[in-house]
């Protein structure tokens, strides 16, 4: 059994100083939902055993805010950043799970953007849960965390429409008190 875990990075400000969208930073919005994201996580195991983060700086922020929420209840996992994930479509991030065979982590976290990261949770997506299903199917929102857990021993079995969604959490139906 694999779980897989996409998170898409939290809410950004509109314009980066420099002008490079890769450079764009959280708002002070994203900033709180990431850790409001981190700290739903903190108490909600299993952790991340692999952490693959898009090098664009909101995603770095994201991941360091939630690892900040989370650290004092897991270990720490190995954590890269993959130029890959960056305007990743669902085949791009698909290589990037197969690639973690390598390091072969039980529970692998993506950090990264749409419209890729909604696109590939929906394609992965064979069966789960209904409520999450229906919240996610048209939008994985800024700090959406989607977990996927497929039936295989070697994460380059994992296909698309070969997953069981098991959740989908975001702010907003963290707020209203439920989650998919």
């Amino acid at each position: 059994m694999r779980r897989l875990m996409l998170l898409r990075h939290a809410k950004t400000e509109n314009d980066a100083p420099g002008g490079s969208d890769q450079d764009r930073r959280l708002d002070e919005r994203g900033r709180v939902d990431a850790a409001e994201l981190g700290s739903w996580m903190a108490v909600h195991p299993p952790f991340p055993d692999a952490v693959k983060v898009s090098p664009a700086a909101r995603s770095v922020q994201t991941w360091d805010i939630v690892w900040e929420k989370i650290k004092a209840a897991a270990p720490p996992p190995a954590v890269g950043h993959v130029a890959a994930l960056y305007g990743a479509d669902p085949v791009a991030l698909l290589h990037v799970v197969h690639a973690a065979a390598a390091g072969d982590p039980q529970r692998l976290l993506l950090v990264g953007h749409n419209p890729g990261m909604h696109e590939a949770a929906l394609m992965l997506t064979g069966s789960g849960n209904s409520g999450a299903r229906a919240a996610l199917a048209d939008n994985l929102p800024t700090s959406g965390l989607v977990v996927l857990d497929f039936d295989i021993d070697d994460w380059r079995d994992v296909a698309f429409r070969g997953g069981r969604l098991e959740l989908f959490v975001s702010p907003k139906l963290l707020q209203a008190g439920q989650r998919g």
